[in-house]
């Protein structure tokens, strides 16, 4: 089990779990779960995530041209109730090593104009994750 506030090896958990393991949103197939990542490095391509004065944390979904889709791991990430997967959040620490925040829980989903990977306007999808309590 993952402690909250403890450092990991990114390739240990996915050595372990699976999962995709260049993407900020990975969903091993043989785990309920969904691994997301969160770091300062998504800021250059116009994501802003973080947590807000409402406790909500908001993580800026997949996809790096266009304008995001609910297809692939933003599917699995509005989908996880229904699908009784477990979002963990971990935040980048240093190269290879990520801090895991906790259990958290989608409440909900807005859009927002940023830009994609190659400087053009598109609409991205923002989830509003909670921090699920033991």
């Amino acid at each position: 089990m993952l402690k909250e506030g403890k450092i990991y090896r990114r390739k240990d958990l996915h050595t372990k779990l699976g999962g995709q393991q260049q993407s900020g949103i990975s969903t091993p197939s043989q785990y309920p779960v969904i691994m997301i990542f969160s770091g300062e490095s998504g800021k250059n391509f116009g994501y802003n995530d973080g947590w807000q004065d409402n406790d909500v944390y908001y993580y800026t979904g997949e996809g790096q041209e266009g304008d995001m889709k609910f297809t692939k791991g933003n599917k699995a990430i509005r989908d996880h109730q229904l699908n009784k997967k477990a979002i963990w959040l971990f935040q980048n620490h240093k190269p290879g090593l990520v801090k895991f925040i906790g259990k958290m829980s989608c409440i909900g989903y807005h859009h927002r104009n940023a830009p994609d990977r190659n400087g053009h306007d598109r609409e991205a999808i923002v989830f509003e994750l909670i921090h699920k309590k033991k």
